[in-house]
């Protein structure tokens, strides 16, 4: 009981709003580990106020040194998270002890709250902190470590950022346009008839950041969004 105690002061001195249960083996239930939208980015500034500050981290060592962007625009989440995947793989890794930020996603209300280090990272969009409609949107990411390429990561995130030429792009290679008739699998024996209405659309109802490839109007006056631009979910009509 006393190590226990020990070990649970030391959590409550690391995060102490992090929950803790006693248990054996791992035997807890998954609710209680999983989707529990853990990371606040209220309470994280509350623990930790410098959070976004570059300057209240780094040791007094020549070669460490940290990195602060600020960016205005809406970066794209694909792009953004290959490049997250390139610069924490080895060895890129190595030169990288932590970084964080509060980034703006095109095609998301919500703020993209992330943290790393080294080849771990973590994003998230958080559902408490939306853009306002009259906010100017902006990300904030900070870099901390040894022998920083700080021109690379600078330009590396601003190849993230979306633009109308990349939208242009992914629909130039769209199979489909707007106007032409289609078939839709709503399950296997139905594939209605419809006709596309619009092309890298956005609704309330997709993720975050998500964009379907197709509006679709059916025969019947139903409109649908078809998520993903494939021969199993769209098709050109078939006579057969």
């Amino acid at each position: 009981e006393t190590d226990l105690a020990r070990v649970e002061t030391r959590l409550r001195d690391i995060n102490q709003f992090a929950p803790i249960q006693r248990c054996r083996q791992a035997d807890v239930s998954v609710d209680s580990v999983l989707d529990i939208k853990g990371f606040d980015l209220n309470r994280t500034l509350e623990m930790e106020p410098e959070f976004l500050n570059s300057y209240a981290e780094h040791e007094h060592d020549n070669s460490i040194s940290s990195l602060s962007i600020t960016q205005v625009g809406d970066v794209n989440l694909d792009d953004l998270q290959t490049w997250m995947s390139d610069i924490l793989s080895w060895p890129n890794s190595e030169s990288i002890y932590r970084m964080k930020g509060v980034l703006s996603v095109a095609y998301a209300s919500q703020r993209y709250v992330y943290q790393g280090m080294h080849m771990c990272y973590e994003g998230m969009f958080d559902d408490d902190h939306q853009w306002g409609t009259d906010e100017i949107r902006q990300s904030k990411l900070v870099f901390i470590g040894k022998n920083l390429d700080k021109a690379a990561l600078a330009d590396g995130f601003e190849a993230c950022l979306e633009t109308p030429e990349k939208l242009a792009e992914r629909i130039k290679h769209l199979r489909f346009k707007v106007g032409d008739k289609v078939q839709c699998n709503l399950n296997e024996d139905a594939w209605p008839t419809g006709e596309i209405v619009a092309v890298m659309c956005r609704d309330d109802s997709l993720p975050p950041a998500e964009l379907a490839p197709y509006e679709v109007e059916l025969d019947d006056g139903d409109l649908i969004y078809v998520p993903v631009d494939d021969d199993h979910l769209i098709r050109a009509i078939r006579n057969d």
